[in-house]
């Protein structure tokens, strides 16, 4: 696997962060912007870059909110990991970079940012890649109904980090837990030492813990979120259609997220879309099978 070389890491600022990123390619030609997961961080799309910007596409990818050198401008900014927050965090980093449009590429958290933007803002997506659920918005005003217990058994981990318990374990044994959640996520996936250490450096941010804890209880509607998202959220209420071009990719393997034998997803996109299910990969998708995933970035640039 090609390392991320920390001299490699740039910085810009928006209204609320320091973000931290890598850059690929050519910047004077059309943009592809990479968003990691939890509990991963951009090494997960270091092939992928390197694929990508081989075949003359600029490749950004930032570190989100709590993870790596991405700071806080502000100490008393609130700490939220919810959905707008990140959503707004991918809008206002475009915006610093003078990214007017881009295609959006993610899976996990950063699947749900990239899903989020491309249905919010439709005219900054050129194309959407999206992995796990397609459909990563949260409808957190029915999250208090249950869904059949093997499903709630998957979920033990959100459950867990709305505890004391679970929080405190995200501070005194953050590299443990985000590595059994890395073999549970993808079982068929023969991860090496290297891979896990090159990403878990980025837990040691002092944001994580707080951030991670304060995504997974407000998911559930168990605490409130940052005011300042609160239009973004009211209209991801209403569970808004995505309406740019979409590929869809699934782990066979994915744990946590297995694919449905019928697409329940494809309701909510109005454009060409496409669902694939990659077989022998997990959750963590672009690590695990990064020419699929390039290959799904290139066809949608190819596509404009």
């Amino acid at each position: 696997m090609t390392a991320l070389r920390l001299d490699m890491i740039k910085t810009i600022q928006t209204d609320r962060l320091e973000i931290a990123y890598h850059e690929y390619g050519p910047q004077d030609r059309s943009a592809v912007v990479l968003l990691h997961g939890f509990p991963y961080d951009p090494s997960s799309y270091a092939e992928v870059a390197s694929i990508l910007a081989a075949k003359g596409m600029r490749c950004i990818v930032p570190y989100l909110r709590g993870f790596g050198p991405t700071r806080f401008l502000n100490s008393d900014t609130m700490r939220s990991g919810q959905q707008a927050a990140i959503a707004a965090d991918l809008l206002a980093f475009m915006d610093a970079l003078n990214i007017e449009q881009a295609t959006l590429a993610g899976y996990d958290w950063g699947g749900r940012a990239a899903c989020i933007v491309a249905a919010l803002w439709p005219e900054r997506v050129l194309g959407l890649v999206s992995c796990g659920q397609g459909y990563n918005i949260q409808d957190i005003q029915n999250a208090v109904i249950p869904v059949t217990p093997e499903e709630e058994t998957r979920y033990w981990y959100i459950y867990y980090f709305n505890t004391m318990r679970g929080k405190q374990a995200l501070i005194n044994n953050r590299a443990e837990l985000c590595h059994y959640i890395w073999k549970l996520w993808s079982p068929s996936w023969n991860f090496n030492g290297d891979s896990f250490t090159a990403a878990s450096t980025s837990f040691e941010n002092p944001d994580f813990a707080d951030v991670v804890a304060h995504s997974y209880r407000h998911r559930l509607g168990e605490c409130a979120g940052d005011p300042s998202y609160d239009e973004i959220e009211a209209r991801l209420a209403l569970q808004p259609k995505i309406t740019v071009s979409t590929i869809v990719l699934q782990g066979r393997d994915d744990a946590v997220d297995p694919p449905d034998v019928n697409d329940s997803a494809e309701k909510h996109f109005t454009n060409a879309f496409e669902r694939k299910i990659v077989e022998g990969v997990g959750h963590n998708l672009p690590q695990e099978n990064p020419l699929e995933f390039a290959d799904a970035v290139l066809r949608l640039a190819c596509s404009e």
